[in-house]
């Protein structure tokens, strides 16, 4: 058996809980994983916390492939800049993360997840108010649930 013993189902139900709490997605996975991260909760939404909305709300790449990237830092790290099999691992890992998300959802940038058009201002830094109707036109909470599943199976199987 490897490193890892991980409940998908319940990283899942933590991410959507996290994001519901107004956590942005890379927060909101990160944070799932904070065991697996060796962090606590403050520390890990600090460092998530301008990845939000696709790189600060520039809708660039999405906040749950940041946040995959930074536990595939943690579980896989690559600390020592010459150690070049370590960062080809991690990096590996990094785009398989990647590549079954995009695999799943069709895309790992956040404007295409969300349906925006490319011509809409991706400028604008004040996050959207986190209500009902809010909810009910974002699939960011089932984005953050498939992306801890993801990480889930990828990191039980290394």
């Amino acid at each position: 058996m490897g490193k890892y013993n991980l409940d998908m189902e319940a990283r899942a139900d933590m991410a959507r809980a996290f994001f519901k709490k107004g956590y942005n997605c890379c927060q909101s996975v990160a944070l799932a994983y904070s065991d697996v991260i060796g962090m606590d909760e403050t520390a890990i939404a600090a460092m998530g916390s301008g990845f939000g909305g696709g790189f600060g709300r520039l809708r660039e790449v999405c906040g749950c492939v940041s946040g995959m990237t930074l536990v595939a830092g943690a579980a896989l790290p690559s600390t020592d800049p010459s150690d070049m099999q370590r960062r080809s691992a991690n990096y590996e890992l990094v785009q398989k993360l990647a590549n079954r998300y995009k695999e799943e959802n069709g895309s790992i940038i956040c404007r295409e997840l969300l349906g925006l058009e490319k011509t809409v201002k991706t400028e604008e830094s004040m996050p959207s108010a986190r209500t009902d109707e809010y909810y009910k036109k974002r699939p960011c909470p089932e984005l953050c649930a498939c992306a801890t599943r993801i990480l889930a199976e990828t990191l039980n199987s290394l």
